[in-house]
């Protein structure tokens, strides 16, 4: 009897045991589960290139999971099925076809980015048309100091002269900016250094109309006009005269002076 009631107490105490363990149990997995949806969605990857479809959402992205096909950026597509999986959301496109949600937009989305992109091209269309002008203007401006420059050519050169007959060198360039553009830019050469914008000294960098320098930085002792090809004009001495010449190393510029 002893062993009876012995053997009763053990069944009930692996009874109570039982519910526990089975509850200390980790949880058992759910698949993914795929929702039918019907819903439009326009392709959004790089322009020119396409997004490819798969054979199977579960299997690993590959030459075996590869079905050929693939949707340009911009293409209307009709999902009729949805699956998360792995944090990540896959469209059904057809039996045995499926893509990335996250390579497609809403078509309200889709709008949205292409009105964005349509005003971003009419802004910069119109920012690239008010340069060209610009650009224009400040070619017009330096064909008209080069111009008058050249025609000084051969006007002899005498010391403190401003023109219209001869001049000295800061004479001839503060002579050639007031007639061509209504423009001062002072008298002489200590002063017309420190206007305008430094520019370098060199045939890759030079515009038409920048004024060159030479001796020192602060206090040159000589300018000229760069007219272009390499080649400046200036009141170069009293037994030359106004001449245009080649920039040589020899005589190199020590800086130039952008005003245009």
């Amino acid at each position: 009897m002893k062993f009876k009631s012995l053997l009763v107490k053990v069944l009930m105490a692996l009874a109570l045991v039982a519910p526990v363990a089975a509850s200390a149990q980790a949880p058992v997995a759910q698949a993914a589960t795929v929702k039918a949806v019907n819903k439009q969605v326009v392709v959004n990857y790089v322009s020119g290139y396409s997004v490819k479809a798969w054979k199977n959402y579960k299997v690993k992205l590959g030459a075996a999971n590869d079905t050929g096909i693939s949707f340009k950026h911009g293409t209307t597509l009709t999902v009729v099925g949805e699956v998360k999986y792995k944090k990540r959301t896959w469209y059904k496109i057809a039996d045995n076809e499926w893509i990335l949600a996250s390579y497609t937009l809403s078509h309200k989305a889709w709008a949205k980015k292409a009105a964005a992109a349509k005003k971003a091209a009419a802004k910069a269309a119109k920012k690239d048309a008010a340069a060209k002008k610009v650009s224009k203007s400040k070619q017009n401006k330096q064909n008209k100091v080069v111009a008058l420059a050249k025609s000084q050519v051969g006007k002899p050169y005498v010391w403190g002269a401003t023109g219209p007959y001869s001049f000295d060198c800061s004479g001839l360039t503060s002579y050639v900016y007031s007639r061509s553009l209504g423009k001062y830019i002072t008298r002489t050469t200590y002063t017309q250094v420190h206007q305008g914008k430094t520019v370098a000294v060199s045939t890759a960098t030079l515009k038409k109309g920048d004024l060159l320098f030479w001796g020192s930085k602060s206090s040159p002792y000589h300018v000229g006009i760069y007219v272009g090809g390499g080649k400046f004009v200036h009141a170069a001495t009293p037994s030359q005269g106004v001449i245009k010449q080649s920039l040589s190393y020899y005589f190199w510029p020590s800086t130039a002076k952008r005003l245009i």
